[in-house]
């Protein structure tokens, strides 16, 4: 797929960066034709000016054996739905639906969105900035009436540090904005490497730090140390060791592994862990890989470890399967209400769910039957159950229905809301008396939305948003400190024990508000 695309889009790459009248394939050509085909948005509604939004919705990608006779297949995604990364696309769904509403915030515009899924992949998250920057037209004319602007205002995601890196390479040549909610590497930090990335949350510096913190609070000296092999990892666990030195704490052993390192790599890591004498680990990893580890961990007894987590997997719902993290604890992003999100959700119905096939993945997940119109015969005869329309999310506890556990949500929430402030500060004119006055018709240029989202200063639900020099959060780093307790029902749920503040003078930042419970149900260390 991606031999086939480059040369167009290297082309028009050039052409637009250097902005060229018309770049000829051929002597009576003026425009270029796409090779390959894009992969499909997987959420889209129309509006005045449209938003992009990648994100992490499915775990890996189809592979797929090209036998190069004819032109490959679009890359897609595979494994089962990830509710979190669903909770934040229909979380920029809700703040779309908001800010449309609004009279004091582009009064009679509409905003319209376009989302991607990544597939937790780079190589698919850079196609989706290519489609967001490029549009999804067959055929792109280059002569002097194409306009230099691209297909969305700006763009929300991606889900890791890794694939945000990606998508800014590309982004960043047209000077389209990136606002992540979830890519915490403090690489990104540098303007001159990712001039418009921005993000609403906090560098991992200020989370190595408060890791470090927390290992020196409670007496522990000889740890371990585990990391995803990407930029978030290597970076997050590099600033977590230098404090950690400082602190006179011992490392016994530091590796690194992603998901699709083979078996063998990952079970010497696992050996390394099982006849190590650490019992403390640090684990600055993504959710999605160290799910790996711990599907090896299990396979064989292994020592009782006291886990200490990164914000990548600390609120995972799917690692809660696992009996290996009783008595861990971790950092997570500040709750932060989101008035009226609970019920957006809940208001889905099988009518709505079956018009895309996300939703309809979603729904059938859910309740575990199939919607009309999408069952052969054959399925009727394997005993597949029809959805019958009356399902209701209201019945269903589930990791997605439940808004307090939705901390990095209110990122992408907080992230839409910048947007769509600096697209005001664009089109729209303050008046002395009544409304703004929008110009819904204006052709937006990148670079006059990237400068207006430098300047946003803007309070929702009681939570100002703002951004530094360098595009991270301004008002610095709140963490809260999670515990992963059994409940009385004998389940694992997540708990919320401290908070660390990186405003508060050092040695002060971390306040704990109740018990922690250890491994075993322990209450001492």
């Amino acid at each position: 797929m991606w031999k086939s695309k480059v040369p167009s889009l290297t082309v028009f790459l050039i052409h637009w960066v250097l902005g060229f009248q018309s770049v000829v394939w051929k002597e009576t050509s003026a425009s270029c034709r796409l090779q390959g085909t894009f992969n499909p948005h997987v959420l889209y509604m129309e509006g005045d000016f449209v938003i992009g939004g990648v994100f992490s919705l499915h775990p890996t990608v189809r592979i797929v054996e090209h036998n190069y006779t004819r032109q490959p297949e679009p890359t897609q995604c595979t494994g089962r739905l990830s509710l979190i990364g669903l909770s934040f696309a229909r979380a920029m769904e809700f703040a779309i639906k908001e800010i449309n509403s609004k009279q004091d915030l582009l009064p009679n515009i509409t905003l319209g969105y376009q989302m991607h899924d990544s597939c937790t992949a780079i190589p698919m998250a850079v196609n989706a900035a290519f489609q967001l920057a490029n549009g999804q037209d067959a055929e792109i004319v280059t002569d002097a009436s194409c306009p230099k602007v691209a297909s969305v205002a700006a763009v929300v995601g991606d889900s890791t540090s890794a694939s945000s890196i990606g998508m800014s390479r590309i982004l960043g040549l047209f000077g389209i904005p990136q606002v992540s909610h979830f890519a915490t590497c403090s690489c990104l930090s540098n303007k001159q490497q990712y001039p418009t990335f921005f993000r609403t949350v906090p560098s991992d510096n200020f989370q190595a730090a408060a890791l470090a913190q927390v290992v020196k609070y409670f007496g522990w000296k000889w740890i371990g140390a585990v990391r995803s092999n990407t930029d978030y990892g290597n970076s997050g666990m590099a600033s977590f060791l230098r404090v950690a030195e400082k602190e006179g704490i011992c490392i016994e052993y530091s590796v690194a592994f992603v998901k699709t390192d083979p078996l063998r790599k990952v079970k010497q890591i696992a050996d390394i862990i099982r006849h190590s004498t650490a019992r403390v680990i640090v684990a600055f990893v993504q959710g999605s890989d160290l799910r790996v580890l711990l599907s090896e961990l299990i396979k064989e007894p292994q020592p009782r470890l006291q886990w200490i987590g990164s914000e990548g997997w600390m609120i995972e719902p799917d690692l809660l399967n696992f009996g290996l993290f009783s008595g861990a604890i971790g950092f997570s992003f500040e709750a932060f209400a989101m008035p009226g999100f609970r019920q957006f959700l809940l208001d889905l119905s099988a009518i709505e769910a079956s018009q895309t096939s996300l939703l309809k993945e979603f729904w059938e997940d859910t309740f575990g039957c199939k919607l009309q119109g999408e069952i052969t015969q054959m399925g009727l005869e394997q005993g597949v159950r029809v959805c019958t329309g009356s399902e209701n999310l209201n019945n269903v506890n589930s990791f997605f229905t439940d808004t307090s556990q939705m901390r990095v949500v209110n990122m992408v929430y907080k992230a839409t809301y910048a947007i769509a402030h600096a697209l005001h500060g664009v089109v729209c004119n303050s008046r002395q008396q009544g409304l703004p006055n929008c110009n819904k018709s204006m052709i937006l240029e990148p670079h006059q939305v990237l400068q207006q989202l430098k300047k946003v200063n803007f309070t929702v639900n009681g939570y100002s948003v703002m951004f530094n020099s360098n595009g991270d959060p301004a008002n610095g780093a709140i963490y809260e400190l999670i515990n992963w307790q059994v409940s009385k029902e004998g389940k694992l749920q997540f708990v919320t024990v401290g908070h660390y503040d990186a405003s508060q003078p050092k040695d002060h930042e971390l306040r704990l508000i109740r018990n922690i419970t250890w491994l075993d149900g322990r209450t001492e260390v």
